[in-house]
């Protein structure tokens, strides 16, 4: 896949000084949009829970009432 540079070369644009700066009264040369270089923010979006988070939050969850449990009964 060739890419091309997105900046217009400052050699051949017209209306620019030298250094790249642009005089009062003239409009900067445009530049490409970069979504075409961006990754699909998409392609990797996850569909949900998975099992093993599942399963550690019941665990956890569990765990933690079991604690709650056994402080109320030594009481």
């Amino acid at each position: 896949m060739s890419e091309t540079h997105p900046d217009p070369d400052p050699r051949r644009s017209p209306g620019l000084e030298n250094g790249g700066g642009v005089p009062p009264g003239e409009t900067p040369p445009g530049e490409s949009s970069t979504p075409a270089g961006a990754p699909d923010q998409n392609a990797n979006t996850p569909s949900g829970w998975g099992p093993v988070p599942l399963a550690l939050l019941l665990v956890l969850a569990v765990l933690v009432a079991g604690f709650f449990i056994a402080y109320a009964v030594a009481l």
